[in-house]
């Protein structure tokens, strides 16, 4: 009996382990260029996602958002007069293993900036 409980305490905890690294590498956090995938996109609609994201969506019926992009001092308005129906390049952060994720980290209209997160001090 103390051979099984010892055991399932000790998968609990190494599920636990790995779930919180599994977790931990989702976070997307100092985002560099050179960790990011860039693609172009036409933004067909922005609306405002949960925990004040701002979501772009795009004529191939995908969406991509900036991460609490209204409590930066981003204003939907303003977004939509500059970047509606028109082509943006967009740096999108890489997860685990590679894997491209819908964040955005930069945002860019022909060689105007329209949001970053990247580190310009350097």
């Amino acid at each position: 009996m103390k051979k099984s409980t010892i055991t399932a305490v000790a998968l609990s905890l190494t599920l636990l382990l790995a779930l919180f690294f599994l977790l931990k590498s989702c976070v997307i956090q100092n985002t560099k260029p050179e960790d990011c995938e860039i693609i172009d996109i036409k933004i067909t609609q922005i609306t405002e996602g949960t925990s004040y994201d701002i979501v772009f969506h795009s004529n191939e019926f995908k969406s991509f958002y900036i991460n609490r992009g209204l409590e930066q001092g981003l204003n939907l308005d303003s977004l939509k007069r500059k970047v509606l129906n028109k082509t943006v390049t967009l740096h999108l952060a890489k997860i685990m293993g590679g894997v491209t994720s819908n964040h955005i980290s930069q945002m860019a209209l022909s060689d105007t900036i329209i949001f970053t997160e990247f580190d310009t001090d350097n």
